[in-house]
């Protein structure tokens, strides 16, 4: 079926069913000129946006309407995640070329309902146009969270330490498979592909490190470990240490790069869109922070390096020789191709 046989407000009548989460204080979702909600007091409000353009992006070709959907939801949330803060209400703009079957976007707004409803996540509207030639998706997202819990990019101070709530370059190996066709039969491939299709926003994990005592400053992986580390050194005025030994790599990349003759430590530097948090932590209370996060999740908060005064990027290798780090990861206005940003 085709835009064409169902016009643009019979494809917002079948799309707008299950997209209210919370009704409380929704005074007017879809259907209106604008939505209508009313502010919860005592908290800041955040507001993200991302565009996705097909052929930068993604390939629609390589995946399903129903991943795109939730990707495109998944990227604002760790936006959110990132800062600390509790998602609330998404808007939805979209422009349609002409040959994209209602299927396909009734798939794709399956997966952002999906993911939208496992964090409590209202869907209030948003606008839909035509397009000559690509697929085109904007979310607006809103958040909230306690004045004096926001984490910002700025706040990172020297002698914190570095932690990754995760695995790094599993997103990017992922994206190796997709763009080469290559088959993921095996547990090991299938899950590095689902790492770059259908990444986790780290939505807990940011509200807890949020609340915990020397939690100083916070960005989430989207351009690469380099490059998002980047952002807080030069955003907080500090350098950056890290360790090889201590980067976090998992099983499955290990044995991506054995089958291909790549090195894990590249992918986990340079490689992009894994979506876990980097929090810098007081040295004096990374050690509670860091056992407090094993008790609630059941899994460790990796320490990889510490914050210097040098404005230098360096990372240290087991034999102790000190290498600098360039910010490697994703750059819209450099990269010429899809390069790491295709799903």
């Amino acid at each position: 079926m085709n835009l064409k046989s169902v016009g643009e407000f019979g494809f917002i009548k079948r799309i707008s069913q299950g997209c209210l989460i919370r009704p409380q204080h929704i005074l007017k979702g879809i259907g209106d000129d604008a939505a209508a909600f009313a502010s919860e007091p005592g908290q800041i409000t955040l507001l993200t946006t991302d565009l996705l353009v097909e052929r930068i992006h993604f390939l629609r070709n390589a995946t399903s309407g129903y991943n795109l959907g939730y990707k495109s939801l998944a990227v604002n949330l760790s936006d959110i995640a990132a800062m600390g803060g509790t998602a609330r209400e998404a808007f939805v703009s979209i422009a349609i070329p002409e040959e994209c079957e209602t299927d396909y976007l009734e798939d794709l707004y399956k997966g952002m309902k999906h993911l939208a409803a496992e964090f409590d996540v209202n869907i209030l509207g948003g606008d839909t146009t035509g397009s000559k030639a690509d697929l085109i998706i904007n979310i607006a997202l809103t958040g909230i969270a306690p004045r004096e819990e926001i984490l910002y990019r700025h706040t990172a101070r020297a002698g914190d330490r570095i932690c990754s709530t995760g695995f790094l370059g599993d997103s990017r190996a992922g994206l190796h498979l997709i763009l080469n066709d290559i088959a993921t039969e095996s547990d090991e491939f299938g899950q590095l592909s689902d790492a770059h299709l259908l990444p986790r926003p780290c939505l807990r994990e940011g509200r807890f490190l949020a609340r915990q005592d020397g939690v100083h400053a916070a960005i989430d992986v989207s351009d690469g470990l380099s490059s998002d580390l980047g952002h807080i050194a030069k955003q907080s005025r500090v350098g950056v240490r890290l360790y090889a030994e201590k980067i976090p790599v998992s099983k499955n990349l290990k044995a991506f790069c054995a089958s291909f003759n790549s090195d894990p430590l590249e992918y986990a530097i340079a490689g992009g869109e894994d979506y876990t948090l980097l929090c810098t932590i007081s040295p004096d209370k990374a050690d509670a922070v860091s056992e407090n996060y094993l008790r609630e999740f059941g899994r460790p908060l990796y320490l990889i390096g510490e914050v210097t005064v040098s404005e230098r990027m360096e990372l240290i290798w087991p034999d102790g020789q000190i290498k600098p780090i360039t910010s490697s990861g994703w750059d819209h206005f450099v990269e010429t191709g899809l390069g790491n940003r295709v799903f």
